[in-house]
């Protein structure tokens, strides 16, 4: 999907519906919401021209004219006025926005339905959990099904379901904190894979990488959907990878614990990181909202990953610099 979408051009659905019922429009906008559609005006809406979604969207069209209403379905390129990129944009806020709600409903029912790691879970805690972690991945894939230009947050989510995973005993083999840390020269002159569109986790653990793990270490920027590891590659900050979120760690905070890593300065950074690409307000650092600043400055005026990486590289040093010598 994030192949063919990327050619900008797009499905134009526009409709006109009656007044009543009133639950028509409730139901349409259902719909196109279960597609992934986004609104560029009122009663008009988009997908990625594929033709997945042409099919998606000729079933709304018929159940629109069905009830009544009129609608036209349209393949078009932007020629002036609304971009590709503020689309793209468009679809990725609304993907962000639905991997967050889902990871407020894990991290709430962990809190509240969970007993502490100390404990083991009973019968009915087990039932709970499986119930409730089927319910989740649902979700999870019905929102990923949907994610046509990678939004952030994906990880995020995955990493709770896999810690909520763990609590069963069935999880998915990442290395729990008890055991050994990795080892520096075990991934010297590897290629580390990540997905495109970096930002403040991928640009941090890169740097990270190259900065205090492989020196080496060459990145290679691929479709964050229908990607299949090469072998000798390593993962990271995104589905499936070898190091990626997991439970309440990002990407650059699992790194830190994989590889034993205590270098002064590198724990703000982890708070700033963690802060910044989960949405939270955990260690309320006061120069997360500069570095949040200046990642998104960094991620519009780079449109390539190396360029992102780089930029990246001399904020993250001058960073690290400042908290390593920092008193107190």
């Amino acid at each position: 999907m994030e192949g063919a979408a990327a050619g900008n051009t797009w499905l134009v659905l526009i409709h006109q519906l009656p007044p009543k019922p009133a639950s028509l429009r409730v139901k349409v906008w259902r719909r196109l919401q279960g597609v992934g559609a986004v609104p560029i005006k009122n009663s008009v809406y988009v997908l990625p021209s594929t033709d997945e979604a042409r099919e998606d969207l000729e079933w709304v069209l018929r159940e629109i004219q069905q009830d009544g209403g009129e609608a036209s379905l349209c393949e078009a390129r932007l020629v002036d006025g609304l971009t590709d990129d503020e689309i793209r944009s468009s679809f990725r806020a609304a993907r962000e926005a639905d991997y967050r709600e889902l990871a407020t409903q894990v991290r709430a029912f962990a809190r509240d339905a969970l007993p502490s790691r100390a404990r083991a879970l009973s019968t009915e805690q087990q039932a709970a959990v499986e119930s409730a972690l089927a319910r989740f991945r649902k979700r999870f894939a019905d929102v990923m099904k949907v994610d046509f230009f990678g939004a952030p947050g994906r990880e995020a989510v995955e990493g709770l379901l896999a810690d909520l995973d763990s609590r069963l005993g069935t999880g998915t083999g990442r290395r729990p904190a008890s055991q050994p840390a990795r080892r520096r020269e075990d991934v010297q002159g590897r290629l580390w894979v990540t997905r495109t569109g970096a930002h403040i986790d991928r640009i941090a653990s890169a740097w990270l990488i190259r900065r205090f793990i492989d020196p080496q270490a060459r990145f290679k920027f691929v479709p964050g959907r229908g990607y299949e590891a090469a072998p000798g590659e390593l993962r990271f900050d995104m589905f499936d990878a070898e190091f990626t979120h997991q439970g309440e760690l990002c990407t650059f905070e699992v790194l830190l614990r994989d590889f034993d890593l205590r270098e002064p300065g590198l724990r703000p950074l982890a708070e700033i990181v963690h802060d910044v690409d989960l949405k939270e307000e955990k260690f309320g650092r006061p120069e997360t909202v500069g570095v949040e600043h200046a990642i998104a400055g960094i991620a519009w005026t780079n449109p390539d990953d190396e360029g992102r990486v780089a930029c990246g590289a001399t904020l993250f040093d001058a960073l690290y610099g400042y908290f390593s010598r920092r008193k107190g």
